[in-house]
């Protein structure tokens, strides 16, 4: 059969493909990420592309639909019948996404707590032993394995070693041609130890790790030096599984339901994971081979995708995981492009619904060894937290939906630059004014700002307590379009896509549903332990949501309480953070199981109060008003 050419527009790259390709398939195959939300169903409208060929009806089947003096369709249902042209909306750029998440401030403050955690103890997963064997000899006769094995028991401290047999290949001419002095490289295995290779002692050489947290959205990675426990480069992308869905529901049915679907999404993520790589060592000027051990921090789903075992239980009474503590695996067993006998580490979760990345962040805060009663909350697209202190914890998860990572909004983006994060009204002009990420042009909404927007109209009265926008209070800038409200923040001539950035009624319910469920989630927490949320003592905020959270307005809004403000403290990328510390500390592989088995799991749908919480919270700040009275020092 004749091939067809899509060329897609501004980018100029053009693929050839089938008739009948999807042309979802066409833009992946040309390199362009068309971002969506709802698995390819044609219904979260993101992968929104322009026909620029004549007779579009006979270019492409599908919907098709004019806007803006252009034809549109959605590229998860168009398929590609003849030779088209097709222009892709402008998208920020994953370099500068990449810069927000980790850009020089956040690097610079990696780069300072990793030689904090130097200074107390450096005991990596991979490190290197100088050996001095006594040579061999009439008393002392001795095989050069035994011989090795000792030496290396008495270091340290008889634990139980390997010698793979590419290391013993190698060992009798090594021995000799060295004078009995070599280098060797040892691993933590689930056993014991392995000695992974043996080098000449008076050669240097460098080992490195690889810590990666595993987002439902994101994924960011580290390069280590494991001889000095330096960070040397630290990168960010969006996890190529976006494609699948949004949520981790989305890729678990996506998983099911298609023959070849758990496979596409951990070739995804590992892509994601490899495409890292290859940036990190290119920086560094190393061979990908250097990376001689990986510890990764995700949620139960991210872990089952990653290895490629079925999540589809993950999702069904009475929600078993397969595992919540990750075998350990080799590199080259699941396609991770470094050293192929590398092992591959995960930190162990809870519950299917409470993963690695909570117990990452509670093994990075240190809030299970100190005695302040803590709630540290991770809001992703699920709303994870743990309660607690040295003596208990309890964790619970809710599903807040993507709303606050700026999927299933109108106008929603990441935190990009470009990105509005926080919202002004004027109450004297009666105008708003936005400010981006980046100070640059708008390009749409992000978590934060959606906070903002909403809390701002609230207070102006545009928008009153559920969350329903109030006729003649918004002047010029509230307007009816197909017959739903919706408000302007930017005009489209000021915006960097040409479009009006504007907040639905729609957007502002999955805002209050979202905001509704971590609330009723902590209320359900401190209900179970007969607590008030006043007893807390300190919050702690991990993700990167939480770095341009506005205090105030969240608690205006009622996603976060009336505590006072120095309760509150942005704690990064904890899940990051926990994967490096087990990276250095080979000894917090134990600790991180132990400290997962210590975690109480509250089961949300299951016989407790918070379906009641929930409804009670989707009101603005909450239906109880009387749990927002300010006390003295309130943020």
């Amino acid at each position: 059969m004749r091939r067809v050419q899509v060329r897609f527009l501004p980018a100029e790259l053009t693929v050839e493909v089938e008739p009948g390709t999807p042309l979802l398939e066409a833009a992946y195959a040309a390199g362009i990420e068309l971002h969506q939300g709802c698995g390819g169903q044609g219904t979260c409208r993101r992968c929104r592309v322009a026909i620029r060929s004549s007779a579009p009806e006979k270019a492409v089947s599908g919907p098709l639909w004019p806007e803006g003096g252009l034809t549109w369709t959605l590229a998860c249902q168009a398929r590609v019948k003849k030779s088209l042209t097709v222009e892709v909306p402008a998208a920020p750029a994953p370099e500068r996404w990449e810069e927000a998440v980790v850009g020089e401030g956040e690097q610079a403050w990696i780069l300072l707590e990793a030689a904090e955690e130097v200074s107390t103890e450096l005991a990596p997963v991979c490190f290197s032993l100088s050996l001095t064997l006594p040579p061999p000899g009439q008393e002392d006769n001795a095989d050069d394995r035994r011989r090795l094995l000792r030496v290396l028991g008495e270091q340290l401290g008889g634990a139980k070693i390997e010698l793979p047999l590419r290391t013993m290949q190698l060992l009798p001419n090594l021995l000799r041609e060295n004078r009995w002095q070599v280098q060797g490289v040892l691993c933590r295995t689930p056993g014991g130890y392995e000695v992974a290779a043996l080098r000449p002692l008076r050669n240097s050489y460098h080992l490195y790790g690889l810590a990666v947290d595993i987002g439902t959205t994101t994924v960011a990675a580290e390069l280590v030096n494991l001889g000095s426990g330096r960070v040397c480069a630290a990168r960010g992308a969006y996890n190529r599984q976006i494609k699948y869905g949004d949520d981790v529901i989305s890729r678990i049915i996506y998983a099911g339901e298609h023959v070849e679907g758990l496979e596409e999404l951990q070739g995804a993520v590992i892509e994601t994971i490899n495409r890292l790589v290859a940036e990190l060592t290119a920086q560094e000027r190393i061979a990908a081979s250097d990376i001689r051990a990986v510890v990764y921090a995700g949620n139960t789903t991210m872990a089952h995708l990653l290895l490629g075992v079925p999540p589809a239980y993950l999702r069904c009474e009475p929600y078993t995981p397969a595992f919540t503590v990750p075998p350990p695996v080799r590199a080259g067993e699941i396609g991770l492009r470094v050293h192929p006998r590398a092992w591959v580490y995960g930190i162990p979760g809870v519950s299917s619904y409470l993963g690695g990345d909570v117990v990452a962040g509670v093994l990075s805060t240190g809030l299970d060894r100190e005695s302040p009663l803590t709630l540290l909350l991770d809001i992703g697209t699920n709303g994870e937290m743990v309660l607690g202190h040295q003596e208990w914890l309890l964790g619970c998860a809710c599903s807040a939906g993507p709303a606050f990572e700026g999927s299933g909004v109108t106008c929603g983006v990441r935190a990009v630059p470009g990105a509005i994060e926080k919202v002004e009204w004027d109450p004297v002009e009666r105008e708003v004014r936005v400010f981006t990420i980046g100070q640059q042009p708008p390009v749409g909404l992000c978590g934060s700002g959606l906070i903002s927007a909403l809390a701002q109209l609230r207070r102006a009265g545009i928008v009153d307590r559920t969350g329903k926008f109030t006729a003649g209070q918004g002047g010029r800038r509230l307007r009816q379009r197909e017959g739903e409200w919706e408000f302007v923040l930017v005009e489209a001539a000021q915006t960097a896509t040409g479009q009006d950035v504007v907040l639905t009624q729609a957007d502002i319910q999955n805002l209050l549903r979202a905001k509704g469920a971590i609330f009723a989630g902590l209320r359900t927490l401190l209900h179970a332990v007969s607590l008030d949320v006043g007893q807390i003592e300190r919050f702690w905020i991990a993700g990167g949501f939480g770095r341009y959270l506005d205090l105030e307005e969240s608690i205006a809004l009622g996603l976060l309480p009336p505590l006072p403000g120095q309760c509150f403290r942005y704690v990064g990328n904890t899940s990051l953070k926990g994967a490096r510390r087990v990276l250095l500390q080979r000894h917090l592989l134990e600790e991180a199981v132990e400290l997962a088995e210590r975690i109480t799991y509250l089961e949300l749908s299951l016989g407790n109060t918070f379906m009641e919480e929930f409804i009670s919270a989707l009101f603005i700040p909450h239906t109880n008003l009387e749990l927002f009275q300010r006390g003295e020092g309130a943020a």
